[in-house]
């Protein structure tokens, strides 16, 4: 449970700055010049960021419930799938957030490559070489 934790907690800080940016970007001078594609990638934005902090504060929050109850074990496995759900809705809100940024300031093809690139990153490093290392080792045992 401590590892687990651990982990989130590093999780927490990054979407909870992305987060904090975002609710802040409408109250900002030139947001209005924002077109409709960038409107759309900073709601998909924001609502994933606040989809990620929900699920990387959860455990903790369960954690302070069910204290001592003995539901450790489901816990630890709720946290675990809690904590890859929020991963995925992170790599999204990176995602639309660079694409957003891009999308501003540099406008048309970039926005979708960059925001791309990021996603493709976060897809490769977070889920797809952890899935091929689980499926080397089975295919050895």
């Amino acid at each position: 449970m401590t590892e687990l934790l651990q982990g989130l907690r590093v999780a927490v800080t990054g979407i909870q700055v992305l987060f904090a940016f975002l609710l802040t970007l409408p109250f900002s001078a030139g947001f209005e010049k924002v077109d409709t594609l960038g409107l759309w990638l900073f709601f998909i934005s924001l609502l994933a960021s606040a989809f990620a902090s929900v699920c990387f504060i959860t455990p903790a929050a369960q954690h302070r419930l069910l204290f001592r109850t003995g539901l450790k074990e489901r816990m630890l496995h709720r946290a675990n799938e809690l904590g890859i759900l929020g991963a995925v809705a992170l790599a999204v809100a990176m995602t639309s957030a660079v694409a957003l940024v891009t999308e501003t300031v540099i406008s048309g093809w970039p926005a979708a490559a960059f925001g791309g690139l990021v996603g493709l990153v976060s897809a490769w490093l977070w889920f797809v070489q952890p899935l091929l290392d689980l499926y080397r080792l089975k295919r050895v045992s």
